[in-house]
């Protein structure tokens, strides 16, 4: 099982392929494989990268008392560092969006590109963007109350009934955490409270000098495209681009648009260093 030293954790990897490193960080209580489609497309021109995220998957949790985003930047910053891997293009996914975001305005020249999907700002400008926070610090007492997997089914059950075309394919991404390493409830809290504090975290999108792509489903509710238009807007050398009938997980429900899209992107505007305008 392959893992290297990341501060005081053990971080599990996978690495696959030859060529310029494209480095994968995954959504919230999922783990490194919600990236398999994205692996196997994309493995013969790159060296690919992705690995479980503090408190997912075979990584699992540590004794730290609470979790951030900017933990987990220094995270990825440790993971980068250990393997020597140089001025990589970084694909984060959600909270991996988050994640890579804040490490691309603290390092912007590690890194040779970016990539953030179905992702947000630390910046909550709009009262429906607030709500969205506060029922995410509500599930986590009710995942105290009845266990991750009946609220998350309760979730899922709400979310068809509103707005049934959002989630894409629920069955996908329930599969993924089945087949994951189960997180214990005090992880759970500890990274749903690492999502609900970014707004703490002073994030300078425009010190963001490289070619950057955002993307996002087309069926996601309304926050997801309010804040992946706002990451477009306010980072100097960015596109926008919808994955047709995606939800919030765009890279499973169209793997195909999603991977070519960031394969695109890297040929046009990383490797030919050709900018792009601002979407």
């Amino acid at each position: 099982m392959p893992t290297v030293q990341t501060n005081e954790i053990e971080t599990y990897y996978v690495q696959r392929g030859e060529g310029p490193p494209l480095v994968f960080v995954h959504a919230a209580l999922v783990d490194h494989s919600m990236w398999a489609p994205q692996l196997d497309a994309l493995a013969d021109e790159y060296t690919v990268y992705a690995y479980d995220l503090r408190g997912h998957g075979r990584t699992g949790g540590s004794a730290v008392e609470s979790y951030s985003v900017d933990l987990f930047a220094d995270d990825l910053d440790a993971f980068l560092t250990a393997l020597e891997v140089e001025r990589p293009v970084l694909c984060g996914h959600s909270l991996g969006g988050a994640v890579t975001q804040v490490y691309a305005a603290r390092y912007p020249d590690s890194i040779s590109g970016l990539v953030l999907a179905d992702s947000w700002t630390s910046e909550l400008t709009d009262w429906r963007d607030r709500l969205t926070l506060l029922l995410l610090n509500t599930q986590i007492r009710l995942v105290r109350v009845v266990g991750l997997e009946r609220a998350q089914r309760a979730g899922t059950w709400l979310q068809e009934r509103f707005n049934p075309d959002a989630g894409g394919e629920y069955g996908t991404w329930e599969q993924l955490q089945a087949e994951m390493p189960p997180i214990p409830f005090e992880e759970f809290e500890k990274i749903v409270r690492a999502i609900t504090t970014f707004t703490n975290v002073t994030v300078d999108l425009r010190s963001i000098s490289v070619p950057t792509l955002v993307m996002y489903g087309e069926n996601t509710v309304g926050y997801g495209r309010r804040q992946a238009t706002r990451l477009a807007a306010e980072i100097p050398d960015a596109t926008l681009e919808v994955v047709p009938g995606g939800g919030h997980g765009s890279n499973l429900d169209n793997p195909s648009f999603y991977s070519g899209a960031v394969a695109s992107f890297i040929e046009e505007r990383v490797t030919s260093g050709v900018a792009g305008s601002v979407a």
